[in-house]
């Protein structure tokens, strides 16, 4: 059993060859396909997204990626982008055998970042929340399928990106005018919502506990994840509160998976130590009183996406979290 370390979604730079070149040779046990979003409209989080959608079409306009009948041409280069994305992972991941995640947008922040037709957070629209909702599960089967297809050594798993998770939550999502906010989302709505999406994945063959919600965000009720269904919980550690860390030891005691966001990553290229990095882990681990019997269900990651530093200290900062992991590792087993 053994800690390990992984990245989180966005990476700098414009190279996708050498990206995942990099990600599947420093991250044997966490390597995932990630977003470059420097390329462009549609290589982002929403766009790569909606590119994955075929029941729904979008359109990119000035405010932001809105839903619009039929798929536009901005939708239709996001999926040839993301097809590119596959046949580059498939040449590079030839013999590749282990885990491997890719991601897509949650589908509460899909709702609260893309507009209706004519303008607002589709998050105000019950029956669009529910559409986007059951197009992202049926986009996420497919491209499950997909990478499974291109690399069939791999242990394919899959991660849903929540940043707006927190807000839903608070209700904070402005409406469409800006002067008034959306209802919040209670914890009731907020499992009744993720549940299906989590019942289609796995009912279509992928292992539950390869499922994976991340976010950055504050308040984003650790324990509804679990009663939806979601395999692993990734958080950024500053945001933790006396009920998160009951929640993460209810979590790691029911055998799901943790990602340990213990790299901060609002300041760019700054390269905490190993031993720093550690030491932040462990304020969090230590507490549960769990011991070793944890260490394979904790991954360290940055907190949140990268695409706003530069490549090299990228890149430093994934080795300094393998070095961590191995410090995690002996401490939990002391």
């Amino acid at each position: 059993m053994s800690v390990t370390h992984s990245g989180v979604g966005s990476w700098p730079g414009q190279d996708i060859a050498a990206t995942v070149r990099l990600t599947l040779g420093e991250l044997p046990d966490g390597a995932y396909l990630p977003e470059l979003p420097a390329r462009g409209p549609g290589t982002e989080m929403i766009g790569r997204t909606l590119g994955t959608l075929t029941e729904l079409g979008a359109d990119l306009q000035p405010s932001g990626w809105r839903l619009v009948e039929g798929r536009s041409l901005a939708q239709r280069r996001a999926r040839a982008a993301l097809r590119d994305d596959l046949d580059i992972l498939a040449e590079q991941a030839q013999g590749f055998t282990g885990p491997l995640r890719v991601t897509l947008t949650g589908p509460l922040t899909l709702a609260a970042a893309v507009e209706l037709p004519r303008g607002g957070a589709a998050l105000g629209d019950a029956g669009a929340t529910r559409d986007l909702r059951d197009a992202l599960a049926e986009a996420s089967v497919d491209l499950i399928t997909d990478v499974t297809r291109v690399v069939p050594g791999a242990a394919v798993g899959l991660q849903w990106d929540e940043p707006l998770l927190g807000a839903v939550r608070a209700g904070t999502v402005r409406t469409a005018s800006g002067l008034r906010r959306l209802p919040s989302w209670g914890s009731q709505e907020v499992i009744a919502h993720l549940r299906p999406l989590l019942d289609r994945v796995t009912a279509a063959g992928l292992d539950r506990a390869r499922t994976l919600v991340h976010s950055c965000a504050r308040g984003i009720g650790i324990d509804d994840l679990v009663a939806a269904g979601v395999g692993g919980v990734g958080i950024d550690i500053d945001t933790l509160t006396r009920p998160d860390l009951d929640a993460l030891a209810g979590l790691l005691e029911g055998g799901r998976t943790v990602h340990l966001g213990v790299a901060p990553t609002t300041v760019p290229d700054v390269v905490p130590s190993a031993d720093v990095l550690a030491r932040r882990a462990l304020r969090v681990l230590r507490p549960l009183e769990l011991g070793p019997a944890i260490a394979d269900r904790v991954v360290l990651t940055p907190a949140c996406g990268l695409a706003g530093w530069t490549v090299r200290p990228a890149t430093a900062l994934l080795r300094r979290l393998g070095s961590a992991a191995a410090i995690v590792e002996e401490e939990l087993a002391r």
